[in-house]
Parts: structure tokens; sequence; C-alpha cells
């Protein structure tokens, strides 16, 4: 079995700050990339940040400058810090994974279970 847990999500002013963090655990043979997608009421769930197993990062418009998302390989963890937020990112911030169990495996793609985060004007 594998599992991603996300953990730091929580209320926050506007203008605050705050760091998730997503380890992923189980037979893991190895790890591509991983990333946070987040998903607000009433919307669909969007890519907020990725970063591939080298490092490479790629980020929505609407959080560059403000996000940054890391990753520590040795730990199957990745990072997403979050500075000056906005009300407008409340929403459920989900982790995702693409994994092989098995060195023969196929990378397959597995997802969090979310953690709130809610940004108050």
């Amino acid at each position: 079995q594998v599992q991603l847990v996300e953990s730091g999500g929580g209320l926050v002013q506007a203008g605050g700050s705050l760091r998730l963090s997503c380890a992923a655990s189980g037979r893991i043979f190895s790890v591509n990339a991983m990333g946070w997608h987040r998903q607000a009421p009433g919307k669909q769930r969007e890519l907020v940040a990725v970063i591939s197993s080298g490092g490479i990062t790629t980020y929505a418009d609407s959080v560059k400058g403000r996000v940054t998302i890391s990753r520590d390989n040795a730990k199957n963890t990745v990072y997403l810090e979050m500075n000056s937020l906005k009300p407008e990112d409340t929403a459920v911030y989900y982790c995702k994974a693409e994994l092989r169990r098995l060195a023969w495996n196929p990378y397959s793609e597995y997802w969090g279970q979310g953690t709130q985060v809610t940004v108050s004007s």
C-alpha cells in the first residue's frame, strides 16, 4: 500500500504564510514528479505547483512569486511554502505523486486526502 499524508493546513489571515507537507510512504521503488493541486468550493481542481524528480518546478500563474515548492527525495516528501496568502487561496489542497511501487511497474498517480487552507480577509 502507498499513502500520501498531507499536513500543515489551517486558518490564516490574509498576508500570512503556511507551509504544507506531504509524505509518501509504503512500498515505493521510485518517485517521479510530485505536486500540489487545490479545489475551492464550486470550482474544479487546479494545479498549484509541481516539481520533477530533478527539481524542475512549474507554478500556476495565480501563485507565482508567492509560493515555493520543494522536495526531499530521501524522505519522499514534498513541501509547499505559501506566503502573502489571499482569501482566494482558500481551498482544499491535495498532494499528488507519480511513483512506481516496484521496478517493473509503470508510474501511477497517487493522491493525498487533502488539507484545508482557509485565508480570512
